[in-house]
């Protein structure tokens, strides 16, 4: 991973802080209003929410486990894909019960907290998940852009998607994009550091 996503995580991560300080904010709730004003009712993005529902991301996880534990034999892989799917969910549970921000209010609203968006966040890591480690060890310029742009597209149009269907704040939304990726890259660092020792360990000096 180059150096400077590092350093963005570092912005995301000052980011989410940020905005867990101000989400009551006047200048905030503006943003919420305007955001909810362009996207509640768009049935085109409100149709990505399948693609962030939990039943869609476990079983792209395990499908991607599988294909990493039996075809690759990358068992590092498979840890990276539990503690950015399994740890992200914990944590985005762990946050909304922290912070306990409640949803838009509309009829039959979904009861849990709303802050960060769990499709966001989850989504995020999933999708970047898949793309980085397609990507490993594709030498192909091409085909590394046309995965990662495709994972950046989805995963806007996911966190958006929670907007348009009235289910989150664009703050939540927001949050859960910096946060996700904040959280994404200290994995991505523990599973690099990994490798690189266990490539230390099999080339032995002469």
């Amino acid at each position: 991973m180059k150096k400077w996503f590092y350093s963005l995580a570092i912005l995301m991560l000052i980011g989410f802080i940020a905005l867990y300080f101000s989400f009551t904010y006047e200048e905030m709730i503006e943003f919420d209003e305007k955001i909810g004003k362009a996207l509640i009712g768009n049935e085109f993005i409100r149709f990505f929410h399948y693609i962030g529902e939990p039943i869609w991301i476990g079983s792209a996880a395990i499908l991607l486990i599988l294909y990493l534990a039996f075809r690759r034999g990358n068992h590092r892989g498979v840890l990276f894909v539990l503690f950015t799917v399994g740890g992200g969910n914990l944590l985005n549970h762990a946050l909304k019960e922290w912070v306990q921000r409640v949803r838009p209010d509309i009829p039959h609203q979904l009861t849990s907290f709303s802050f960060p968006s769990g499709h966001a966040m989850v989504g995020l890591l999933y999708l970047f998940t898949y793309a980085y480690l397609l990507t490993e060890n594709q030498m192909s310029t091409k085909r590394r852009i046309t995965i990662w742009l495709s994972a950046i597209v989805l995963t806007l149009l996911v966190g958006l998607s929670r907007i348009a269907g009235n289910h989150h704040y664009g703050t939540d939304v927001v949050a859960g994009w910096m946060c996700g990726y904040a959280f994404f890259v200290v994995v991505v660092v523990w599973y690099e550091w990994r490798n690189r020792n266990f490539k230390k360990r099999i080339i032995q000096p002469e």
